[in-house]
């Protein structure tokens, strides 16, 4: 029976593999330069290449931190998932990517000295969202409902005054900007060495608790019987999901529905263990969010659709389908 469920999963993951290569390759050929493999090896290991160094500087930074943030915010959205009890959390919708952007911004409009800093200090502000969430929606339990209705207000509150601190710019900090809108159209190799220490370290931490996601999946009292001690393992675990949203967060800004979209989607092809979910997630997350990045670029080009305004287009009926699938079991 085990091995009658490895093979699809296995088939899953070779197929989402297969898929973010080739949306690479896609998102490396897309705009006006056009470049073939063997002309993009030669550029970037044997002989200059002007067209192969115009790719390399100006769409390889946005591609990679496409690739990061979206693997970041899926696997977030798995761990809010696991601690929550609830399939429909998500770092955009419960408020803590909201929290970290409006740090994020406050630090790129008031303080651009400390522009190295924004990551640390966009997980304080997602940290400080997450509780907010927990203390206000805490009530004999976390109950999955108020964990949501709670973060949407949280949300809407930290979105509102990010919103507002860039109305009060002018609009014209391009940093405070780029991370209102979530936009990622002028990233450079410097955000992508800052964004790659982060993330790199919290998936990895991520996949070093998907024994504790999956106790935190079952009910407190039977975690408790096995030993767990409940509190401590899901602080632990919502450090790392803040971690991850916040530092992309930071470099993205607000994308919302990627933390919710992936792990579902992820949950019918291999399952529910976190062993094989947040692996595959991080890989439905990276290929979906450099899809919605190079859409954008070509459905109205020249001009650009954010990406998370796409994500948020599919998202939404997405998260209603959800809501009505709410009263099946977390996890089934």
């Amino acid at each position: 029976m085990e091995e009658s469920k490895k093979r699809p999963a296995a088939a899953s993951f070779a197929a989402v593999i297969l898929l973010l290569l080739v949306m690479i390759y896609a998102a490396v050929n897309t705009g006006s330069i056009h470049v073939t493999m063997g002309q993009l090896l030669d550029g970037l290991f044997r002989a200059y290449d002007p067209d192969v160094a115009t790719v390399w500087d100006l769409r390889f930074p946005r591609i990679i931190i496409a690739l990061l943030g979206g693997a970041a915010l899926s696997v977030s959205g798995v761990l809010f998932q696991a601690c929550m009890k609830n399939p429909i959390a998500d770092p955009g919708i419960i408020g803590v990517s909201s929290g970290a952007s409006f740090v994020a911004a406050l630090i790129a409009g008031l303080f651009p000295s400390l522009y190295f800093l924004t990551p640390f200090l966009a997980f304080a502000g997602g940290v400080l969202a997450c509780v907010l969430v927990y203390l206000l929606a805490f009530k004999n339990g976390l109950n999955p409902l108020r964990v949501i209705l709670v973060g949407v207000a949280v949300n809407a509150v930290f979105s509102g005054l990010t919103q507002a601190f860039n109305s009060m710019t002018g609009g014209n900090l391009s940093g405070v900007a780029s991370i209102a809108n979530a936009s990622i159209s002028q990233k450079t190799w410097e955000d992508v060495y800052i964004l790659t220490g982060y993330v790199v370290l919290g998936l990895v931490l991520a996949w070093m608790v998907f024994y504790k996601c999956d106790l935190l999946s079952l009910s407190d009292q039977t975690a408790r019987g096995l030993g767990v001690n409940v509190t401590a393992a899901r602080i632990a675990v919502s450090l790392i999901a803040v971690v991850l949203a916040s530092i992309s967060t930071a470099e993205l800004g607000v994308v919302s529905f990627i933390g919710l979209i992936v792990p579902h989607i992820a949950r019918i092809l291999v399952g529910s263990g976190h062993k094989r979910l947040i692996p595959f997630s991080m890989l439905g997350g990276a290929f979906l969010m450099l899809l919605a990045d190079t859409l954008g670029r070509t459905i109205a080009a020249p001009y650009e659709i954010s990406a998370s305004i796409l994500l948020s287009i599919v998202g939404g009926p997405m998260l209603i389908i959800l809501i009505r699938r709410s009263d099946k079991t977390y996890g089934v």
